[in-house]
């Protein structure tokens, strides 16, 4: 069991309070990132149909939970683990104008995780796409959206802090960045988390470009689908990759902690790209490849930030569980109870 018990730990808000301060994280969160990122809300579904493609398929190993529909003649639906692809392709369907976008609830299950203090079976994330420009198809323009959505973030501290001025606000002004091929320069004998544990303990907060892309090391810093997030065009600095990762200091655990996943999408030339270098050619006959080789699609960039994750960290929780109602071992239980971390 990997459960950490931060010492001394209590927690700030009642289980009352707590449910409503989640609430208003969340109703702020969400009108906030809309307006900043121009992005319309749409209903999104909780499961697909496989053999289609449109599953997000994490790092290619996880399970998703399946059923078969009795009147559909045995069709076999998948609980999401992501709309990664899902969006995309309602950016077309929902033909949404230039520089504009959508953004849903996502509801997902991944039996697979292991779970501990920030890992659940469920996922709950805002998932959000938008039309990208050819002329924003660059490091510039990524980073310019990673601000925006930085700045929402900070805005929600405070709103937290006006509500709870006990909650003292603690994220730096501005997020840092760095590729995670410098990351391997600066800490060459470290594994890949140990390396973002450094770099996110100095700077607060990070945006680490380049996940799934080899490394020197022969090593991606982190797993990615080969079929959503661009991580293979060489960019103007030299390195590969147009996508990143969030990552926070979280004070109550005292490590690192990921808030969002985010990137520009894959073009027909780094979609085929990235299948061959993973071996897996043959999605090119999916519903949701052909499609995107085709030309259906249009050009977007696009991500899934953890509500959970940022109630977690706002309300200053020590346990995912302590924001969300999720399945855990017994033993985890019992060890929170006693420890006073109270899981819903």
């Amino acid at each position: 069991m990997k459960l950490v018990i931060p010492r001394n730990y209590k927690s700030s808000l009642s289980l009352k309070e707590t449910e409503r301060a989640i609430k208003m994280v969340k109703d702020f969160f969400e009108s906030n990132l809309a307006a900043e990122l121009k992005l319309r809300r749409v209903t999104a579904p909780l499961f697909v149909q496989r053999g289609t493609g449109i599953n997000d398929d994490l790092n290619g190993i996880e399970r998703p939970v399946s059923f078969e529909v009795r009147d559909m003649d045995g069709t076999v639906a998948e609980i999401v683990h992501s709309l990664a692809k899902w969006k995309r392709m309602m950016l077309a369907d929902y033909e949404i104008a230039n520089s504009y976008g959508i953004y849903t609830d996502m509801n997902a299950l991944r039996p697979d995780e292991e779970l501990d203090n920030i890992h659940s079976i469920y996922v709950d994330q805002w998932d959000w796409e938008k039309i990208l420009l050819p002329e924003e198809r660059n490091i510039a323009y990524l980073k310019d959206i990673v601000r925006r959505i930085y700045a929402v973030i900070k805005r929600t501290e405070f709103i937290v802090y006006e509500n709870h001025p006990e909650i003292v606000p603690m994220l730096p002004e501005d997020i840092h960045f760095i590729h995670a091929e410098e990351l391997l320069d600066r800490f060459p004998g470290l594994g890949p988390k140990e390396r973002e544990q450094r770099i996110v303990k100095e700077h607060g907060a990070v945006f680490i470009i380049g996940i799934g892309g080899e490394l020197a090391n022969g090593e991606p810093h982190d797993g990615r689908a080969p079929d959503y997030d661009d991580w293979s065009t060489k960019t103007e600095n030299g390195y590969r990759g147009l996508n990143g990762d969030i990552v926070i200091w979280n004070p109550i655990l005292g490590s690192a902690f990921e808030l969002s996943s985010m990137g520009i999408r894959v073009d027909k030339e780094a979609l085929l790209r990235q299948l061959e270098i993973q071996g897996k050619s043959e999605r090119q006959e999916l519903l949701f490849h052909k499609r995107l080789l085709a030309g259906e699609y249009p050009e977007s960039v696009g991500g899934g930030i953890g509500q959970s994750r940022l109630c977690m960290y706002f309300l200053r929780k020590a346990h995912i569980g302590e924001v969300q109602a999720s399945l855990w071992p017994g033993q985890m239980h019992d060890h929170c109870r006693k420890s006073g971390i109270v899981l819903m």
